[in-house]
């Protein structure tokens, strides 16, 4: 199994990119694990932020297979807990699809059409991060949900 995170503009803070390596090291003994980073149009005048998300959604568009299991990293998603998030990723893990892959979506959300197109839909916390904060809190969590999902000793019931 595969699993892709996409995400717009890198990370730029040392701390986060060391630790974000530090969970892709650890990651990696659980499945295939790749991050792609996708440059941020700029659009500008009227409507832009219609546009925006709008092009937003196509650069997302053509990162996904018809194969591909989509999840969107939505801050009106579904909370999980660590236990219910494994789960999840578990069960989806089973299913034939060959790849799984979680969106976080631009400085100003997802599209609703694009939401409505992928409507698995999952939140963080109902608390507003920097998106490169989101990239480490969900990479750890990836991690622990592969742990639970292995029985190993990480994560505390």
């Amino acid at each position: 199994m595969k699993i892709l995170l996409l995400v717009f503009g890198k990370t730029d803070e040392d701390f986060i990119i060391e630790a974000i390596k530090h969970y892709e090291k650890r990651i990696k003994h659980f499945f295939q694990f790749e991050i792609e980073v996708i440059s941020v149009p700029k659009l500008h005048g009227k409507q832009a932020l219609k546009r925006q998300l709008d092009e937003e959604a196509k650069l997302f568009k053509s990162k996904i297979k018809d194969y591909d299991n989509v999840f969107l990293l939505d801050e009106n998603g579904k909370e999980l807990s660590s236990v219910e998030f494994a789960k999840k990723l578990e069960i989806n893990m089973n299913t034939s699809k060959k790849r799984l892959v979680f969106i976080i979506g631009g400085p100003y959300g997802f599209s609703q059409s694009f939401k409505n197109k992928y409507s698995n839909n999952i939140s963080l916390s109902k608390m507003t991060f920097t998106h490169q904060m989101v990239r480490l809190i969900f990479i750890e969590q990836l991690y622990r949900a592969a742990t639970i999902i292995k029985g190993l000793p990480y994560q505390h019931n």
